[in-house]
């Protein structure tokens, strides 16, 4: 059986971790509770309480062995919660106890739920909980009592639920953010060096027919370009690079990047010797023939140097084919500029 993605834990690990803790601590409490408060108890009430000990100790062990994946998946979060509230509800009608300390035991399984769980699965288990607290105090209080009880502690855990929920928005938001600024370059929108390393590594773990190749720009006379026109003007040139350039290489089909400063590079898995130079070459014409119109509306004419590199389908040396297309471009530099080379060639 398989839970809807809905019902899942956020993140499965962290939810067994925080899981396996409440189940011992409430085992805990259960067992400290039954032994000093109970001990003149029927045998139907101290049976009852040790067999949610044993429950609670058996639920921790299983979120010990088993692993959080497969727990997830079948969906033990919201299963743990749900049952964390029948066994709360049915100590607290036997032992006929309706005091803030009994009904706080509640706030574990919101509470763990509004900390792990998805927003669906966090409104299940705290309504599963209002439910049943809004039911034990009908049973064992007068309606008026049992009302005035259940909206204050139901507030306390509708508020709770609630403000972890947002709390949880919030990180996951920020957490996105940050992740976003690890892989996207800021100015062009392009990969940054940490994703496109990332995207080499696999690309030669997975041995492509066809082999991998590897093609550095550099922007010809970018420095000049800024002590002439200024910063500005040299950020918009590697916008505007980035946008020529992605009009040629399809995402499908290529990584690009922005390595750091002006050079760029475009990595092309599955992709043979000759095809990789030919589609250098178009990258090369694409610049030259698409100026930059400054603010002016003056042209601003662009070249780019480029290196092209390239292994064969088994090869993962990452640094070597990175060394070849660097040397490659700089024989490109070297040769005059705006032009392609291709390394071994």
């Amino acid at each position: 059986m398989r839970t809807t993605g809905a019902l899942r834990a956020r993140d499965p690990e962290a939810a067994a971790h925080s899981a396996r803790l409440i189940l011992l601590v409430c085992a805990a409490v259960v067992a400290g509770l039954t032994v000093f408060q109970q001990s003149g108890a029927d045998a139907v009430t101290l049976a009852v309480h040790w067999i949610g000990v044993v429950a609670l100790l058996g639920a921790a062990l299983a979120c010990t062995v088993v692993p959080a994946l497969i727990l997830d998946r079948v969906g033990v979060g919201p299963a743990v919660a749900i049952a964390g509230v029948a066994l709360i509800c049915t100590l607290n009608v036997i032992t006929r106890d309706t005091s803030a300390a009994a009904q706080a035991f509640f706030a574990f399984p919101v509470f763990f739920a509004a900390s792990h769980l998805r927003p669906a699965g966090v409104a299940l288990v705290t309504a599963v909980a209002l439910v049943g607290d809004g039911l034990s105090l009908l049973v064992l209080l007068p309606t008026v009592a049992a009302l005035t009880d259940f909206v204050f502690f139901g507030a306390v855990l509708a508020v709770m639920a609630v403000l972890l929920v947002r709390a949880n928005g919030t990180q996951e938001r920020l957490v996105t953010a940050l992740q976003e600024q690890a892989t996207v370059d800021s100015l062009t929108g392009l990969a940054t060096r940490r994703a496109f390393d990332s995207a080499l590594e696999a690309a030669l773990a997975r041995s492509v027919p066809g082999g991998t190749a590897l093609v550095l720009i550099d922007v010809d006379a970018f420095k000049a370009i800024n002590d002439s026109h200024g910063h500005p003007v040299g950020d918009d040139v590697l916008v505007h690079l980035s946008t020529v350039l992605r009009g040629q290489v399809r995402a499908e089909d290529a990584v690009l990047s922005r390595l750091g400063g002006d050079e760029l590079a475009v990595l092309l898995p599955g992709c043979s010797r000759e095809v990789a130079v030919r589609r250098a070459e178009d990258l090369h014409e694409a610049v030259r023939s698409t100026p930059l119109t400054l603010a002016d509306g003056g042209l601003l004419a662009l070249s780019i140097s480029v290196g092209v590199a390239h292994v064969p389908q088994h090869s993962n040396d990452r640094r070597g084919l990175y060394t070849a297309a660097d040397g490659a471009l700089y024989d490109a530099k070297r040769a005059g500029r705006d032009r392609v080379a291709v390394a071994g060639g």
